[in-house]
C-alpha cells in the first residue's frame, strides 16, 4: 500500500487538517461502514472505476460516485467501499471549518455525498485530470493545496463564535452543554443553532453527542474487557440508557457487537 499524507501551510492550515492519497490497498473485505466523527471530506477518485454508497441494513448499492465527491457531516453511519484496488486523494477538513468552500449552507449536505463541481466548482474536475497525470504523490498533494488556496483565498473568512464552540466542545465534551456555550459567547441559544447549522451541518447538541461517541470508541480502542457503565459516565453521558441509544444511532450497533466486529482503522467496521 502507498500512501502520502501532507499537512498545509498558512492560511489553509486553518482550514484544512491534512491532505492523505492512498493507492494499493487490498483487505479482504469489500464494505467499510463508516461511523460519524465530525469530520467533512472532498474526495477525489483517480481511477475510472465508480464507488458506491451501499445501503447500511441490506449493503445493497443505493449511490455511485464518480470522479470528485463531498461527503457532508454525518449524524448516522454509511457503509462504504473498503479501499481495495483504489487510487485516491482526500481533503480532510478541519471540525466545522469546510463551509468557506462550499456555495451553500452546510446543513444542506448533511447525510449527503454529492458531485463535488455542484456545490464547490466545476474546475475541480480539471485538477482532478491533473492529479491523474502527476506521478508522485507527494507532488499531488502539493499540487492540490496550491491550487485550493489560489482559487478559495479570498473566501477564507472564520467565525470566532463557531471556532470557540467547537474547541469547547472538543477539549471538554463531558462538560459542555449548549447553555455553557451560550452563556460565554453572549449569543442566544436560537442563534447558536442557525450558526451551528449553516457553518458546520448540525446543531451543536448533535456535534456534541457525536464527539462524546467518538470518545468512547477512542477510549475503548484495543480494549477487549469494558466497563461500559464507566466509559459512558467518564464520557459525559446522562445514563446508560441514553449511551446505548446513542452508540445505536452512530454505529447501527450494540456496544458489545461493536467490540467483536470493529476493524484494523478506527471509525471503520469492516461489514462485507
Amino acid at each position: 500500500m502507498i500512501t502520502c499524507l501532507h499537512i498545509p501551510s498558512a492560511p489553509l492550515n486553518r482550514f484544512i487538517d491534512y491532505f492523505y492519497y492512498y493507492a494499493g490497498y487490498q483487505p479482504e473485505h469489500s464494505i467499510d461502514r463508516m461511523l460519524p466523527d465530525g469530520n467533512v471530506q472532498l474526495i477525489f477518485n483517480l481511477t475510472d472505476h465508480p464507488q458506491y454508497i451501499y445501503d447500511n441494513e441490506t449493503l445493497k448499492e443505493i449511490q455511485s460516485c464518480r470522479r470528485i465527491w463531498f461527503s457532508g457531516f454525518r449524524t448516522e453511519p454509511i457503509s462504504i467501499p473498503s479501499g481495495k484496488e483504489s487510487e485516491m486523494v482526500i481533503v480532510f477538513f478541519k471540525k466545522g471549518k469546510a463551509a468557506p468552500f462550499i456555495r451553500e449552507p452546510m446543513i444542506n449536505l448533511t447525510n449527503t455525498v454529492v458531485d463535488a463541481e455542484l456545490v464547490m466548482d466545476s474546475v475541480l474536475l480539471d485538477v482532478r485530470d491533473q492529479l491523474q497525470e502527476i506521478a508522485e504523490p507527494s507532488q499531488k498533494l502539493a499540487y492540490l493545496e496550491t491550487h485550493l488556496l489560489n482559487r478559495y483565498l479570498h473566501q477564507l473568512r472564520e467565525n470566532p463564535f463557531v471556532d470557540f464552540a467547537i474547541q469547547r466542545i472538543l477539549d471538554m465534551p463531558n462538560q459542555s452543554s449548549i447553555r455553557t456555550i451560550s452563556a460565554k459567547a453572549g449569543y442566544s441559544q436560537k442563534h447558536i443553532i442557525k450558526m451551528f447549522k449553516d457553518e458546520v451541518g448540525t446543531t451543536p447538541k448533535e456535534f456534541l453527542k457525536i464527539i462524546r461517541f467518538q470518545q468512547v470508541i477512542r477510549q475503548i480502542d484495543y480494549q477487549i474487557d469494558v466497563n461500559w457503565t464507566a466509559i459512558a459516565d467518564d464520557c459525559g453521558f446522562y445514563d446508560q440508557s441514553h449511551f446505548i441509544a446513542d452508540f445505536k444511532t452512530f454505529s447501527c450497533l450494540t456496544p458489545a457487537a461493536y467490540l467483536k466486529m470493529r476493524g484494523e482503522f478506527l471509525n471503520y467496521i469492516p461489514v462485507g
